[in-house]
């Protein structure tokens, strides 16, 4: 049976992704001054704005968790063919927003290019500055669930799903941080001035961690320079500002406005500081009227649930 607490906070990981991901994607490439000067502060579900989309409408970042946790649930685990099978099929569909790494990587894919193969592959053809983005980090949330009791599990998976699109050391090793962070908290751990150290120490002993990764993360939160903290694409500003909003915030509402206002890539940062507030806080702490606003809501929860499922049956 598993603990009413740790469901809660499974499904806050979920949704909190998800609400973090929509309240962001309406205000995604936007200053900061620029979102001020319009909204004077994002804290509802907006329409239109970047995209032109309806409130609560979700992007590439909770569209391709939920292709990571159908599979995951339908295999009964991990399934990198399964997984690249479902994102190509998703590319396919035209979505609104995806990234240049991804859609590289899966277009290999649909032209026949291993899934274990096509992500290093468009990796290796871009230079610095392009080749470390942040999607991969954004989507992961799912296996730190299927995996709860499995942390040694989790490291190698989040490691080998981020590489059927983004193989670079930083996203890889991001993935299994951010995916070793949620498990803890989703497991109970409270004192965020802890959860990241430890957390890392774990993930590094599983697999390299890049220098520049254990020098932005390791005190977080306490010890972040605010000054500093990045919100573009790049995997590793994704990372520190989503841990450090997620951990350090008071509530989860405050968490995901406070990220999501900063703009630029708010939609993903959004989404992570959302899973990490998520996993802290519990479901009854994301707002209920920005639920109320996912259409994807009842499928995320039922999710949540069947994921937790899979880390006993495993065993």
């Amino acid at each position: 049976m598993i603990d009413h607490s740790v469901r809660s906070r499974a499904r806050g990981t979920l949704l909190g992704l998800a609400c973090g991901d929509a309240l962001g994607r309406p205000v995604e490439f936007r200053t900061s001054a620029g979102i001020e000067s319009e909204h004077g502060r994002v804290t509802e579900m907006l329409g239109h704005g970047t995209h032109d989309r309806p409130p609560g409408t979700i992007t590439d970042d909770t569209e391709m968790a939920l292709c990571i946790a159908r599979s995951l649930v339908e295999r009964g685990g991990f399934d990198g063919a399964d997984v690249a099978r479902r994102f190509v099929g998703w590319y396919e569909s035209g979505p609104f927003d995806i990234g240049l790494m991804t859609a590289d990587s899966l277009a290999q894919v649909r032209e026949g290019v291993a899934w274990t193969d096509a992500g290093r592959k468009a990796w290796e053809g871009r230079t610095e500055g392009s080749n470390a983005g942040n999607g991969s980090v954004m989507r992961c949330a799912p296996y730190a669930l299927a995996y709860l009791d499995r942390p040694g599990v989790l490291a190698e998976v989040s490691r080998a799903s981020s590489e059927i699109t983004h193989a670079d050391p930083r996203c890889t090793a991001g993935c299994a941080l951010l995916n070793e962070v949620v498990r803890r908290l989703v497991c109970g751990e409270s004192d965020p001035d802890s959860v990241v150290g430890d957390a890392l120490t774990l993930v590094d002993g599983s697999g390299a961690v890049p220098d520049e990764l254990w020098t932005r993360v390791a005190g977080l939160p306490e010890e972040t320079d605010t000054e500093t903290l990045g919100y573009s694409g790049y995997v590793l500003a994704t990372l520190e500002s989503g841990l450090y909003h997620g951990l350090s915030a008071d509530s989860f509402e405050e968490a995901v406005v406070e990220a999501v206002n900063h703009g630029d890539d708010a939609d993903t940062v959004g989404a992570v500081t959302g899973a990490v507030a998520g996993a802290r806080f519990g479901l009854d702490a994301v707002p209920e009227r920005w639920r109320d606003e996912l259409a994807e809501r009842g499928e995320l929860r039922r999710l949540a649930d069947e994921l937790l499922e899979l880390a006993p049956a495993e065993d």
